[in-house]
């Protein structure tokens, strides 16, 4: 039996881990390893696995002194992209896809926003393999100051909001930026600085009993979200597979190379949350 494919991911919080979406690409057939990079774990020095999900954090996407790790984070992104990995980057993660394919991201960008907040599907996502007849506006959790303020060449446009333009970008055939939270439920919000919010105008409880109100809205919509990228993870391993002709002329898949040894790199399968 072939292998599951696999997901790396990484981690730049402690709070920041995969949530519901690492749980849901797992329902969907993907094995997730979390590389916990905020505590110095080393991360791979290549990509072996079959998908990449850089998740958020409170950095900018070179913010090399205060989280070196992320220079490594950046070379992984890189070579996605080039060798067509498939790729989901949240919040810091989706910025990072973006600076490292060319665009621009800008620290204290505009207003903040925080909380459930109604993201617009622009008619450019009819198309996209993920983000294809989703309804016109979907709630979804933000949490940010920083902003993409360019996206790269050749970028398409999937998603906005008032504040913050663009929320969600497709670069090239198999990488999605995002810079909402799909992965976070809505009692991560009362884990949240309440004093920084108050300073922004916000309050964490109304915040949170907005997410838990959006929740039967919202989630349905990410969850396809997370199954329609797992699906193109799923091609790709299979696709990827080699072949070999057995002696009687049948074919069979032969398993691919697993890369480092997760004791190596730190790997930890994704705990459900």
């Amino acid at each position: 039996m072939r292998p599951k494919p696999r997901v790396l991911a990484v981690q730049h919080a402690a709070s920041g881990g995969p949530g519901r979406f690492g749980d849901w690409l797992t329902e969907d057939g993907l094995d997730v390893d979390v590389v916990p990079a905020f505590d110095g774990t080393a991360l791979p020095s290549r990509l072996e696995h079959d998908a990449l999900l850089v998740l958020g954090g409170g950095y900018m996407p070179d913010d090399d002194a205060a989280a070196p790790w992320l220079p490594a984070t950046r070379a992984l992104v890189a070579q996605a992209l080039t060798d067509a990995v498939p790729m989901f980057g949240i919040c810091l993660g989706g910025q990072m896809i973006a600076a490292v394919g060319g665009g621009t991201v800008q620290a204290d960008a505009g207003a903040p926003e925080n909380g459930s907040t109604p993201v617009t599907i622009r008619s450019e996502a009819e198309d996209d393999p993920l983000f294809h007849g989703l309804p016109p506006i979907v709630p979804a959790i933000e949490h940010h100051v920083d902003a993409i303020t360019a996206l790269p060449p050749g970028a398409v446009w999937l998603a906005e909001t008032g504040r913050c333009p663009y929320q969600a970008f497709r670069l090239g055939g198999h990488a999605w930026g995002v810079q909402f939270h799909p992965e976070a439920v809505p009692e991560r919000i009362l884990h949240w600085n309440s004093d920084r919010l108050r300073d922004q105008g916000y309050d964490r409880q109304e915040l949170y009993a907005k997410a838990v109100a959006d929740e039967p809205l919202s989630t349905p919509v990410w969850r396809l979200v997370a199954e329609r990228f797992a699906g193109i993870v799923h091609d790709r391993h299979a696709s990827s597979a080699p072949s070999t002709d057995l002696p009687d002329g049948t074919g069979r898949h032969g398993d691919r190379g697993s890369g480092p040894a997760g004791g190596s790199t730190g790997l930890q399968p994704h705990a459900p949350s």
